[in-house]
Formats: structure tokens, C-alpha cells, sequence
């Protein structure tokens, strides 16, 4: 029997290639496999046995669950997978397989139930695959390199996440200790206002007894001799009228200097509140990056197990 040609220009050429030449063809270039009912190896071409590590007489009569691995044979869907298979329907996937040597072997497969029309039933199965073990073993490291960069990402992120938590805290602490200060800062200006007012009150007192005194002297000059006693009293009341406005005035220029600290201090202080409240807003900023990464992260390594599978 020959093919028909494309066209008139190709009728030559055409009308050589025959259904055997074709055939011949496949089973050159493909792995094709046939099995019974019984499951069991019926026919088996020299590209499957070298595909799989085998001879062509040694896999003749080998069970079809001896070329998988354990997992796969003790599921369920390997029962379903025959199965539906025995029922008339075809199978095409990218399968695991097990080689002669235990090595896994990837194929492009396509089972095909060999249907007896005149009778309505399965005769046994046929398969045609092409090897496809390093096009995955190359996916299957890419998606590793990915799954890895995903691991490592998040790792990453979550030792951010845990140090920005331990710098928040921190901050939190400072700023609680900062609050804190301030409010003694601004006790201590109360008790510099209050003690200003001490001052000025005791310098009132003081130049009052200051003029008390004078006119004390003055009284005492009047009285003649009479007079010299509380004189002398009104010269030391009036000596230590001074000794006080002195002492005062030390005071005093104290006081305003330790409240000229204190507002420098409270002014640093404020500096600081500010800085940590931006250094609070940034680290938030920062966390939400993590998590973002973290889920980037995550749905990669999805993708890359979803790549695994339909590729």
C-alpha cells in the first residue's frame, strides 16, 4: 500500500514511502512497548530496552510493574491507571520510570488499548514514548536552583523580620525610657520655675530688711547715745541683709544655670523622640518588605512545583 501525495509536484517522490518504510521509521526513532492483558511484556523494540537499560530478549515476559518504582504501584492510581486503560481509554502524560540499573528514567508516553472491534474488547495495551530524561533532569535542577533561591528568601526575610522585631522592641524600650526622662525634665523645670520664685522672693525680703536697717542707723543717730546699741544691731541686721542678697544672687545665676541645662537637655531629648518615632515608622516600612518578600518567596517555590508538574 502507498501514501497519497500532498500534491502533483510531490506524486514522484511520495508514492515511494510506503506504510513499512513508516513503520520502520517509528520503530527506529521511538520506544514502543506492547503489553498483554496479564500485563506482562509482549513486544518490546531495541529503542525502549536501551531506554530502559535492558536487552530486548530480557524484557519479554517482565511484568509491567517491575518499570516502576514501589510508590507508584502500591497507590490506588495504579490500579485505575490499567484500568481505565482495560476499559478502551487511551493514557498520555509524562511518566517515571524505573531503569534496569534503579535510576529513573522520564518518558513522554502514550498508552494505547489495541481494541478488537468484531469482538468489543481489549486485546492489550501498546505504548509509544520518547526519552525525555535529561529535558527534565535540566527542569528538575532549574526548578531546585528556584526552590532553593525561594528557601533562601525566606530564611533571609525571616531573620529581617525577627531582627527588625528585636530592633522594634528595642525602640520601643528607648522610647519608653525617653518619655520617661522628658517627664523628669520637665519636673525639674517646675522645680527650677518654683525655686526661681523662692529666690526672688527672699531677695524682696532681704532688700526690705536692707532698708530697714538704714533706717534703723538713721533712727539710732537721732537718739544720740542713747542710740549706740541698736545701732550696732541695725549694722549686722544690715550686714546680713548683704551677706544674703549675695548668697542669692549665687543662687540665682545657679538656678538659671541649671535650667538652661535642662532645656538643652529636654531639647536633645525631643530630638531623640523624633528620631525614634521616624526609626519606628521606617523599621514598619521595613517589616512590610519582609513579609512581602517572604510571600514573593513563597509563591515562587508554587510556581516551581507547578512548573515540575506540567512541564
Amino acid at each position: 500500500m502507498t501514501l497519497l501525495a500532498l500534491d502533483n509536484k510531490d506524486t514522484i517522490a511520495d508514492e515511494t514511502i510506503t506504510d513499512e518504510l513508516v513503520l520502520k521509521s517509528m520503530e527506529n526513532n521511538l520506544a514502543i512497548i506492547r503489553f498483554g492483558l496479564d500485563r506482562r511484556v509482549k513486544y518490546v523494540n531495541a529503542v525502549f530496552a536501551s531506554t530502559m537499560g535492558y536487552e530486548a530478549a530480557e524484557m519479554l515476559g517482565m511484568q509491567h510493574q517491575q518499570l516502576c518504582f514501589d510508590g507508584f504501584v502500591n497507590s490506588r492510581e495504579y490500579e485505575l491507571f490499567w484500568r481505565s486503560m482495560f476499559n478502551g481509554l487511551c493514557f498520555q502524560n509524562k511518566i517515571e520510570r524505573k531503569a534496569k540499573n534503579g535510576n529513573t528514567v522520564w518518558l513522554e508516553a502514550t498508552y494505547m488499548p489495541i481494541y478488537d472491534e468484531a469482538n468489543q474488547k481489549v486485546l492489550g495495551v501498546s505504548k509509544i514514548a520518547t526519552n525525555i530524561t535529561h529535558r527534565q533532569n535540566n527542569i528538575s535542577a532549574v526548578v531546585n536552583e528556584l526552590k532553593t533561591m525561594s528557601n533562601d528568601l525566606n530564611g533571609l526575610s525571616s531573620i529581617g523580620m525577627e531582627r527588625s522585631r528585636e530592633l522594634m522592641s528595642d525602640i520601643t524600650y528607648i522610647s519608653g525610657v525617653s518619655a520617661h526622662n522628658s517627664a523628669t525634665l520637665t519636673h525639674l523645670q517646675e522645680k527650677a520655675g518654683s525655686v526661681q520664685g523662692v529666690v526672688s522672693t527672699i531677695r524682696e525680703i532681704a532688700s526690705q530688711t536692707q532698708l530697714l536697717a538704714l533706717n534703723a542707723a538713721i533712727e539710732a543717730a537721732h537718739a544720740g547715745e542713747y542710740g549706740r546699741g541698736f545701732d550696732v544691731v541695725a549694722k549686722e541686721v544690715r550686714k546680713l541683709s548683704d551677706m544674703v542678697a549675695s548668697s542669692i544672687n549665687d543662687i540665682r545665676d545657679n538656678v538659671e544655670g541649671i535650667a538652661k541645662e535642662i532645656r538643652t537637655i529636654s531639647g536633645g531629648t525631643q530630638k531623640v523622640e523624633e528620631s525614634l518615632k521616624q526609626s519606628r515608622q521606617q523599621l514598619e516600612v521595613a517589616m512590610k518588605d519582609f513579609t512581602a518578600i517572604s510571600a514573593s518567596a513563597r509563591l515562587l517555590d508554587a510556581k516551581a512545583q507547578h512548573v515540575t508538574e506540567i512541564v
